[in-house]
């Protein structure tokens, strides 16, 4: 059973979307406990994963090279959140609203990675501790931690404008399981995982609405935390739709991934 180790380290730059107009703001204090202001929205940085993972066995590898690219396309998605989201938030607000997400899809990305793998060769342990990433504040404070993305030139209406958070609503989302086809007794058990997964997906989101409160501005709730809730249900949706073309051997069910998006309803 291989062992991940070490550290190494890809970054994928998302400071460039912010424009010239925030070169050269200085950093300082917002006022809320624990808050600092960034001087640009930063670059998020993630462990490598490719160069973690032991020998590829060839019935895996087209499956894990679809991964590994969509490892690199979630850490964009992240930067280009981070770069669209300046001006918003307070305490915390990356973590809760960009890390965390990301974190929680590459958790989901690389345990697939290790299964694909684990299905003919030994399953490779502690690539989970590769999925959390950092913010490099690109000299505008630490790297991580209580970080609104907010230049001292934008200071939020915290919750004001369409879409801020004003705490009111609840996440729904449309049901998944009652939309399958019949789903093949060797693909029961991973089905069932990625319906739960789904589940946990919403009560998580749902926790983040109640944590981010008073954060934000206009599109805020779309932005951080149905945008990244959507992307996650995709993956999942996805998952489930090849696992139950492979426990039928016949073609992929279509339409699922029009089940990702989710509302806020009052």
């Amino acid at each position: 059973m291989a062992v991940i180790g070490g550290a190494a380290a890809v970054v994928l730059s998302g400071a460039v979307i912010a424009g010239s107009a925030l070169a050269g703001t200085p950093a300082r204090s917002d006022g809320a406990a624990g808050a600092r202001t960034l001087a640009s929205p930063g670059t998020i940085t993630c462990p490598d994963v490719a160069s973690r993972l032991p020998a590829v066995p060839a019935s895996a590898k087209a499956e894990v090279d679809r991964d590994l690219a969509l490892l690199q396309t979630q850490i964009k998605e992240a930067n280009t959140r981070l770069a669209a989201t300046v001006g918003q938030g307070g305490p915390n607000f990356v973590d809760n609203a960009i890390l965390g997400p990301l974190k929680d899809k590459r958790v989901a990305t690389v345990n697939r990675i290790a299964t694909a793998i684990g299905r003919t060769a030994a399953k490779p342990a502690g690539l989970d501790a590769l999925a959390p990433c950092t913010l490099d504040a690109g000299g505008g404070g630490a790297s991580t931690g209580a970080a609104p993305n907010t230049p001292a030139a934008q200071q939020p209406g915290g919750g004001d404008g369409a879409g801020g958070n004003t705490g009111a609503g609840t996440i729904t989302c449309p049901d998944v399981a009652s939309r399958l086809p019949a789903v093949p007794a060797s693909a029961k058990a991973e089905v069932d995982r990625d319906l739960a997964l789904l589940q946990t997906q919403i009560k998580e989101a749902n926790t983040r609405l109640a944590a981010t409160v008073g954060q934000g501005g206009p599109n805020f709730v779309d932005n951080a935390i149905l945008g990244p809730l959507k992307d996650k249900r995709a993956s999942t949706i996805d998952r489930i739709a090849i696992a139950i073309a492979i426990g039928r051997a016949s073609a992929k069910p279509t339409g699922l991934d029009s089940l990702a998006a989710c509302t806020l309803t009052p």
